[in-house]
């Protein structure tokens, strides 16, 4: 399957932001380990990393699950992926179980069913139907999935989503789709709940996969 547009177009945006990201990255730090507490893994749990970007949540990740866990990681960006699989082989090195794929959510094909799933500021993947589609097709019920990303301000702070969208663009295609973000993949969960960050220009959720006919 030949890259959409929309991923041709996401590709092109992190060729030009990949090389300076990680320096980027340091005010969402907090939110990234809520997020990654939100998943409550144990040791030897297989745990998802979507769109994992530079690798930058491997080692907590790792931390959780421990040596006999293994991570899964995907991301599509070949400069994002490039930096990941550079730190995937320190890790492999030292004796972590670390499985990393240079591919689209919407083709990626999971080696393992995880326990859990990472959605850290993956905009477009939690935007885009065949994405949500093809990654919650390979989750058993019951996974445990931990979401953080950027959303518009409440309405009374209506004036500031300009800077909501300028923020959100040199990174995502689908940066105009800042109202309810996780609304593609909320049908897809139970006990979905979420709060602000960032003063209301943010957000971080969490919920488990639904069984069958739920």
């Amino acid at each position: 399957m030949a890259p959409t547009p929309d991923n041709l177009r996401s590709i092109q945006k992190y060729r030009r932001t990949a090389a300076a990201y990680d320096a980027t990255t340091g005010p969402t730090w907090p939110i990234r380990m809520r997020c990654i507490e939100l998943l409550r893994l144990s040791k030897g749990d297989t745990v998802l990393d979507v769109g994992c970007g530079t690798g930058l949540s491997f080692e907590p990740l790792l931390e959780q699950v421990g040596r006999q866990g293994t991570l899964i990681a995907f991301e599509q960006s070949p400069e994002m992926h490039a930096q990941a699989e550079q730190r995937a082989q320190g890790l492999r090195a030292q004796g972590w179980q670390v499985d990393l794929q240079c591919a689209s959510a919407e083709e990626v094909q999971l080696p393992a069913r995880p326990d859990a799933a990472l959605f850290h500021y993956v905009h477009d993947i939690v935007r885009t139907p065949q994405a949500v589609a093809n990654l919650f097709g390979q989750f058993a019920p019951g996974t445990r999935i931990a979401i953080a990303g950027m959303k518009y301000f409440p309405w009374w702070l209506a004036p500031l989503n300009l800077f909501a969208w300028l923020k959100n663009r040199p990174y995502n295609v689908r940066a105009h789709e800042l109202r309810r973000p996780w609304s593609l993949i909320e049908p897809h969960l139970r006990d979905f709940h979420w709060k602000p960050t960032q003063g209301g220009m943010g957000y971080v959720g969490s919920g488990r996969v639904k069984g069958a006919g739920l």
